[in-house]
């Protein structure tokens, strides 16, 4: 049974500041919450489901609770079997990557950072950097979003002026206006930026690139403004890994 206090947490760590606060986040359904519990660097702080039979996790970090009480704490519409409450991660030196490096400048909808996210793991990118702007990663929606891949990516928040402006390799950035990206030979030991969905990226970012590449349109009538920025993302990955 849930207690008032627990509701209360769990209903607070819908906003960034008491996640930052408690230092913990919320997790559903049961893929992802699974996911999380086998990961390497995430501790689970409760587990609350409808379901205990499905968790291999000690009686004193697992209560036992009704659908009613779950749909009460959960973020979604059709809550699925359970909701975890997990401690952020200590902070973690984290190196380059080997191949290509992937930058958010500003990315705002948590439905697309949780898509991105969820594109590294598929690419093999240890390392997402992110503006500090960028949406927060521990954002419910962005853990949906992401399916459990947030474990497997090391989300750092950065001053990308700093990261960029001493190095040496390629920065791409994705513009409306760039090189057919189809047409232009790609470096893998590179850097990718992507920009802000309404406003694209940075004037001081903009400055530090090497490379403007984009997407073109192939419809007739060409009147698409333009690709969601997960979209986008996942096809100029793809290009960076064609054979």
């Amino acid at each position: 049974m849930l207690s008032k206090n627990q509701i209360k947490l769990i209903t607070q760590l819908k906003n960034k500041k008491y996640r930052n606060e408690q230092q913990l986040f919320v997790v559903e359904g049961v893929k992802s919450v699974q996911e999380f519990l086998s990961a390497k660097y995430f501790e689970c702080h409760q587990l609350y489901t409808t379901k205990t039979e499905l968790f291999a996790i000690s009686d004193d970090l697992m209560t036992a609770i009704t659908p009613k009480e779950l749909q009460r704490i959960s973020n979604l519409k059709q809550p699925n079997t359970c909701l975890a409450v997990f401690k952020n991660p200590e902070s973690q030196n984290f190196t380059k990557n080997k191949g290509l490096s992937l930058v958010l400048d500003g990315i705002a909808d948590p439905g697309n950072l949780g898509t991105i996210i969820r594109l590294c793991d598929w690419f093999g990118i240890e390392t997402l950097y992110c503006s500090e702007d960028t949406v927060d990663c521990y954002n419910p929606k962005v853990i949906q979003a992401t399916m459990g891949s947030l474990n497997r990516v090391n989300v750092v928040y950065i001053n990308i002026i700093e990261l960029l402006k001493n190095e040496e390799a390629l920065i791409y950035g994705a513009f409306m206006d760039g090189k057919n990206v189809y047409k232009t030979a790609l470096d893998k030991t590179s850097f990718l930026v992507i920009g802000n969905e309404a406003n694209g990226i940075s004037a001081e970012i903009e400055s530090l690139i090497t490379s403007r590449i984009s997407i073109p349109k192939f419809g007739t009538k060409k009147q698409t403004e333009s690709l969601n920025a997960a979209i986008a993302t996942g096809i100029l990955l793809s290009e960076f890994y064609r054979a």
